[in-house]
């Protein structure tokens, strides 16, 4: 049954109903969200002054999306003179997500406010949008409950994040890794540690490994995990020796991954012993792990040639080839490949030959005959992989560049945009060997916005780099695909959706109050059945499983695009997000996290989250495929 026969169904049975399916039923806030989806600054500011509250939390909150520092002057009066705590929350989130000294300055004196849900935003818009001098108001700040420690350590993670991060932040930080302290600031904390580059941790390393295998939650334990990478390896490796046998996969992945970070045979070596995993993704964040080691090369031949899933493999194959590139191994990976009937494995298997210069004309063979859009772009990838290599000489580059001009000329926008990419590397020095380069020009003669913009993007600036001239500015999309607001208006704001995979089954909830826009553009492409039988092109064990692409690599879209819409709401596990190349740039594809991905708060849309079927999720692997997507009732 289609979506719009389920809506005459529910108005039917709704005849004389009262209570409206959601907020956008008020004339007045529908405007204030079409505003927002123009962007028309101008507009949504005259709504901040508004009599009515709850037009003045819309109104900020929509300008979080536009992010136009010409209202930061008013949103800070906001800020500090709205009587209604909301609206200052809403004003505070708005300046975090606006950057410039002005939304800085403007929230600065909002420190002094008496509510602790006001004082959390004030704190992590601070942390996204202070400048190194005026650090001392965070550092000084003293946190009264569990909601401003929240708040607090969220700031130092957006300080960290921005490289401001100093000893005194770190010591202060790792405090709240105490089991004492509440969940989302103990996560915090941990992410902190995680993310943050460059850090030293001394004698509170104590509490960073207790919250690495002791803490109540596996989502703590993995990100105080994964910070381990950044300990002495004498400390750390004995705690991720525990920590992979954790019984969350997760954790598991992250102590692969933090053992990846030393060159020594120990670490290797039990990198290694997590290939047989139990759990497919901690296989997979294994072999990508590998840091390649002459003495288990040898090792990697033999797993690489019982492996049973085929990204594992082909990473085996990629790091026995950097080691020693034998042509018994290349014609091994080549068989395979011609026996191959599954375009993913095919792509992999072209990766591994990028650790081969010999291969080129074999991967360039592929990539320009192929039909596969997987493989011509991750094949195009691997060409570009060669070029590091340091037996890549003045021939092997010509041959290359070669090879590219015929993938530029074939159109295809994802091998042209990774081979355009690479022409301006100045080390490559193809200023050098490429003369005439006008089929760049003609290449882009052919593409255009908004469908195009990923290929786009790095032709113009191959152009210049091949005139001489100045690097063009990023391209943005234009407003090209008004809402549906009469689709909008009819759709209940605890829709739930059922999506079918060969997995199973993944129940989800559509946040149609949060992202109107996104949530509009969702429904209409599954009722026309455009999901059904696309793949999951991309999933990052404990990161996402991400699907909708038409292509099913990645650089697929439609010709539109459609604008960004940020919210308070944090992607924690099962969130549900839009993929895009930049705001407002995004279209059909889609992700769901596996767990808290803090680096993405506040920069791409939040607009569904699973509510049952999680399990499915954490299952997924590339080229699983979506049956359907149906709209349903209740659970």
């Amino acid at each position: 049954m289609t979506y719009y026969r389920l809506l005459g169904l529910f108005l039917i049975f709704c005849w004389g109903c009262t209570q409206a399916p959601n907020k956008f039923s008020d004339p007045t806030i529908a405007r204030i969200a079409e505003f927002q989806d123009r962007r028309q600054t101008d507009s949504l500011m005259r709504y901040l002054l508004s009599k009515e509250p709850v037009y003045r939390i819309e109104a900020a909150k929509a300008l979080a999306s536009v992010q136009d520092s010409i209202a930061s002057m008013q949103l800070g009066n906001m800020l500090l003179e709205d009587p209604i705590a909301e609206a200052r929350m809403a004003a505070a989130f708005a300046l975090g997500q606006t950057p410039g000294t002005a939304s800085a300055n403007a929230l600065i004196p909002a420190l002094q406010d008496k509510e602790s849900a006001v004082l959390r935003e004030v704190l992590e818009g601070l942390g996204k949008t202070i400048r190194p001098y005026d650090l001392s108001v965070i550092k000084s700040f003293k946190a009264k409950d569990s909601i401003t420690q929240e708040g607090l350590v969220w700031a130092y993670y957006q300080l960290g994040t921005r490289g401001l991060a100093d000893s005194v932040i770190v010591k202060k930080t790792i405090q709240f890794l105490n089991p004492k302290f509440s969940f989302q600031t103990r996560l915090g904390a941990a992410h902190f540690l995680s993310r943050t580059p460059k850090i030293k941790i001394d004698k509170d390393d104590q509490l960073v490994m207790d919250a690495s295998t002791k803490d109540v939650s596996p989502l703590v334990r993995m990100a105080a995990t994964s910070s381990l990478r950044k300990q002495d390896s004498a400390k750390a490796i004995p705690v991720l020796v525990n920590a992979l046998r954790d019984v969350d996969y997760r954790v598991r992945i992250s102590a692969v991954r933090a053992l990846s970070s030393w060159n020594s045979i120990k670490p290797q070596k039990l990198v290694l012993s997590a290939l047989s995993d139990n759990n497919e993704s901690v296989g997979i964040a294994a072999s990508e792990a590998i840091k390649p080691m002459a003495e288990l090369y040898d090792t990697y031949l033999t797993e690489a040639r019982r492996a049973t899933n085929s990204r594992i493999q082909s990473n085996l194959y990629y790091a026995a080839l950097s080691l020693k590139p034998l042509e018994e191994i290349i014609q091994e990976i080549k068989n395979l490949y011609q026996v191959s009937k599954d375009p993913y494995q095919q792509a992999q298997l072209l990766n591994s030959l990028s650790q081969v210069v010999s291969a080129q004309e074999f991967v360039t063979n592929e990539v320009v005959q192929t039909n596969s859009l997987v493989v011509k772009s991750t094949g195009t990838q691997a060409l570009a992989n060669m070029l590091q290599r340091p037996e890549a000489d003045l021939k092997v580059k010509k041959a290359i560049a070669e090879a590219f001009q015929k993938i530029i000329q074939q159109g295809d926008p994802g091998a042209l945009g990774i081979a355009v990419a690479t022409l301006t590397e100045p080390s490559f020095q193809f200023k050098e060997i490429v003369k005439d380069f006008n089929f760049l020009k003609e290449a882009k003669a052919k593409l255009s916005l908004p469908k195009d913009i990923e290929a786009l993007q790095p032709l113009e600036e191959a152009i210049a780099y091949f005139e001489g001239t100045a690097k063009p500015s990023p391209l943005k999309n234009q407003f090209n695909h008004p809402i549906d607001w009469t689709l909008v208006k009819k759709i209940d704001k605890n829709q739930l959706a059922k999506l079918t995979t060969n997995k199973g089954e993944v129940i989800i909830r559509l946040l149609v109050e949060e992202a109107p826009g996104s949530v509009a553009n969702f429904m209409q492409l599954a009722d026309k059945n455009y999901f059904n039988e696309k793949y999951f092109h991309r999933v990052v064990p404990n990161f996402v499983a991400q699907a909708g692409c038409n292509r099913g690599d990645g650089y697929g879209s439609e010709d539109y695009s459609i604008r960004s819409e940020f919210s308070t709401r944090r992607y924690q596990e099962g969130s549900i997000g839009i993929a895009s190349a930049g705001k407002d740039t995004e279209g059909t594809q889609w992700f769901i996290t596996h767990s808290p991905t803090p680096h993405l708060n506040g920069k791409y849309t939040i607009f569904a989250e699973v509510v049952s079927g999680m399990e499915v999720v954490h299952r997924l692997q590339v080229g699983d495929s979506i049956v359907s997507v149906m709209w349903i009732d209740s659970l």
